[in-house]
């Protein structure tokens, strides 16, 4: 369905405003970090690998080219003038479809900010949670485009930042939780509701993934019952805390080979595998190849699109 007249010019205005920043400041990696806390812009010139990795809540504005994002058995396409959204701390495999130097892919990455949220629900009043997925698809409304359009604006006037930029997170959050999605983005809001116990949870677990966490003390930082916790833990994030920690060690160990240059040995035993052989396994498990092969060939593919 094509974009309404205003929306269209409005989304390729906010297309060229993140296409001029990214240009100037992306590093190799197709990231262009920002002055403005909780903002990236990201551009990719060409189809990238498989991306695993543990997402932290979020809103990706998708500008131009596709990407795909799969959680568990949903996989999401997005294009153009659609925003992903992610409520929870949750596992997710993502990979760039569309893109190429003719016609990159770009997207304004906007982290979700529990405490506004928390405040905006407070004043917005309560509304009925249909429950559902964490990662979610959405056209982007004409309101979240304006307003990241200012926000991305601000860049070019850096003495303003620090006077504007608050308000303007503050109005992108007010929109996104106006949007049919609103109540699964006020979830992050509850000071002691499910997702953000396991949130704490997972921030342990984040900090401390190359040591044995127990479930009882995981449990304790969540304040929950240990069977309790791992219910509900796995209703947040699709797996239990075991696999989730399993996924953290692989994908800092593939992290530390790819960007390190650390031979597949020293990974596993810096993130906390006892035996290489089990490392090897669960590793080829999660990426389809063993670490050597695996790596070389992102390495392969890292030098093609140079």
């Amino acid at each position: 369905m094509p974009l309404p007249c205003s929306l269209a010019s409005m989304n390729d205005t906010l297309l060229d405003t993140v296409r001029r920043y990214s240009m100037a400041h992306a590093d190799h990696t197709g990231f262009a970090s920002t002055p403005i806390a909780g903002l990236t812009v990201i551009r990719a010139t060409a189809p990238s690998e498989l991306q695993h990795q543990i997402t932290s809540p979020l809103a990706c504005l998708v500008l131009q080219g596709t990407k795909l994002v799969t959680m568990g058995n949903q996989t999401l396409t997005f294009e153009a003038g659609d925003s992903l959204l992610i409520t929870a701390d949750v596992p997710t495999v993502s990979q760039i479809r569309r893109a190429s130097v003719v016609e990159p892919y770009f997207s304004m990455v906007i982290c979700l900010d529990a405490a506004i949220i928390a405040e905006l629900s407070a004043e917005m009043g309560p509304i009925a949670d249909p429950g559902g997925a964490a990662v979610r698809n959405e056209p982007t409304h004409a309101e979240v485009a304006d307003s990241a359009l200012r926000l991305m604006r601000l860049l070019d006037r850096p003495a303003a930042i620090q006077h504007l930029h608050g308000s303007l997170m503050r109005e992108i959050h007010y929109w996104l939780l106006a949007g049919r999605h609103g109540a699964a983005i006020r979830r992050l809001g509850v000071t002691d509701g499910h997702v953000q116990r396991i949130g704490r949870a997972v921030n342990v677990m984040r900090a401390d993934f190359a040591k044995t966490l127990p479930v009882e003390e995981l449990a304790s930082v969540a304040g929950m019952s240990p069977s309790s916790f791992h219910q509900h833990f796995r209703s947040v994030t699709s797996l239990s805390p075991l696999q989730f920690q399993k996924q953290l060690r692989l994908i800092e160990a593939r992290r530390m080979m790819l960007a390190e240059g650390a031979n597949s040995s020293i990974a596993a035993f810096s993130v906390g595998y006892e035996s290489v052989q089990q490392f090897n396994r669960e590793y080829r498990r999660m990426f389809g190849l063993p670490p050597v092969k695996e790596i070389q060939t992102a390495r392969s593919r890292q030098l093609a699109a140079a």
